[in-house]
């Protein structure tokens, strides 16, 4: 299994609790982050609101079908690629999807290995990565828009706190000295109290834990501070 440090995000729109819940795991197997919806109306704004990479989108839902979701999203110029799933195999069937917007389409019964290998073509001109945003377990930091999140979870951070967490989250699994930290976040002419490492990481953890999420900023006794899970 090859995952890219930072996986795509895929949407899967399917009415079928067993079947979304066979994709969601081979998926998330797979290293993509995976959103799941199970009706038209909550997959539009899923569509809408989650930036996924690529959806797979089921032809027959209720609310709103597979097709007519599909035109809207085309209709609003989202251009996300979109992968069908359908038992309709007609040719007309197929250029119905195509017309609506569809990059691609996928009858079932499918085999995973068919289904991962075409959302692997479709999200292939996707995939230079994105060098603003780090992520590390649950915890994702954008440099560009300096929004942090945890899971889905904003979190609102003062200018040091994401110099500090930025830092850390560039070299995860690396135990930082506090004389290397001082130096990079604060300057190397910083003259205050050393002990202020300990007051921001504190802080950091009191925001990154307030949902008692898993403590990711551990203390290595002595030498420094280390991002790891």
């Amino acid at each position: 299994m090859e995952v890219n440090a930072v996986s795509a995000h895929i949407l899967v729109i399917e009415d079928e609790p067993k079947l979304a819940q066979f994709i969601e795991l081979e998926l998330k197997y797979e290293g993509y982050q995976v959103t799941v919806a199970g009706d038209g109306f909550t997959g539009m704004t899923a569509a809408r609101e989650s930036k996924a990479d690529l959806i797979l989108l089921d032809w027959m839902l209720p609310g709103i079908s597979g097709l007519e979701l599909c035109r809207r999203l085309r209709a609003t110029g989202d251009k996300v690629p979109v992968i069908l799933l359908t038992a309709k195999d007609d040719v007309s069937d197929r250029v119905a999807g195509l017309d609506a917007g569809a990059d691609d389409y996928v009858v079932k019964p499918f085999s995973v290995e068919e289904l991962l290998a075409r959302i692997r073509a479709r999200l292939r001109p996707n995939q230079e990565p994105n060098r603003d945003l780090l992520q590390f377990e649950d915890l994702s930091l954008n440099r560009s828009t300096r929004e942090i999140y945890r899971g889905d979870r904003l979190i609102e951070l003062t200018a040091k706190e994401f110099d500090l967490l930025e830092y850390l989250i560039s070299h995860p699994r690396q135990v930082l000295s506090r004389d290397r930290i001082l130096e990079t976040v604060w300057g190397y002419d910083f003259m205050g109290d050393s002990n202020i490492i300990e007051v921001y990481v504190r802080y950091l953890r009191l925001k990154l834990e307030a949902n008692n999420e898993t403590r990711l900023i551990q203390t290595v006794r002595g030498v420094g501070y280390v991002l790891r899970n």
